[in-house]
């Protein structure tokens, strides 16, 4: 059965899945790269750059999972560009260049209506307009069975995890403190939502946590 899941979403030991202040500089907000550095030498991610080898064990055990069995991904606006308000044009098309990491649809939440963006390597982006219920429909019937995966940003698993439509997420702590930015945490009661944390892993760069809802 399909399931909407969470996976690799990156946090600092103080909760912040984002950096502050956004930009075309800095996509995950100042200092938010370094939430990554766990990911970054996995053959996962070096694949997904053009490159051989990279670094087995735990970390690389989550990066090759959270793209399994993937049939379509639901990310917010700030997770597709830093353009705020109306679209100006139809020139931005992702952080990714014009083959993204994604190869299956992607439903991109926006209050502002544009034409689906068909790109290299099998991923089109869809933008919707009507709410995370209908992105998720879609999404799911575009997946075909498989998983959808929820990218991000932080905003965005917050409106889901409180519908509790979320049915596990893999969170990886990050050995940093970014002391401000987009909290994971705040205005969410996983326990009183139903959550249970099911798994915990450390490696030298990260610890990972699975947290998957209960009944």
């Amino acid at each position: 059965m399909s399931k909407l899941v969470v996976r690799a979403f990156s946090i600092s030991l103080d909760g912040y899945g984002a950096g502050p202040e956004q930009s075309l500089e800095n996509p995950l907000g100042k200092g938010g790269e370094g939430l990554h550095e766990w990911f970054i030498p996995t053959p996962t991610f070096r694949a997904m750059t053009g490159k051989e080898g990279g670094e087995t064990g735990v970390d690389e055990d989550f990066a090759a999972h959270s793209f399994a069995n993937l049939g379509a991904w639901i990310l917010g606006r700030n997770m597709f560009g830093p353009v705020r308000g109306p679209w100006p044009d139809d020139s931005w098309k992702g952080w990714w260049g014009d083959t993204p990491p994604y190869h299956v649809p992607v439903f991109v939440l926006t209050h502002h209506a544009r034409p689906p963006i068909e790109m290299k390597g099998g991923t089109t982006f869809h933008f919707v307009t009507d709410g995370i219920e209908s992105a998720l429909r879609q999404a799911r019937e575009a997946a075909g069975g498989k998983d959808v995966r929820v990218g991000g940003g932080v905003s965005t698993v917050h409106q889901y995890l409180r519908k509790r439509l979320i049915d596990d997420i893999h969170i990886a702590v990050s050995p940093l403190l970014l002391g401000s930015g987009e909290s994971l945490f705040a205005g969410i009661d996983l326990a009183a939502l139903g959550y249970a944390c099911t798994e915990q892993v450390g490696s030298s760069r990260a610890t990972h946590f699975t947290v998957t809802k209960q009944g």
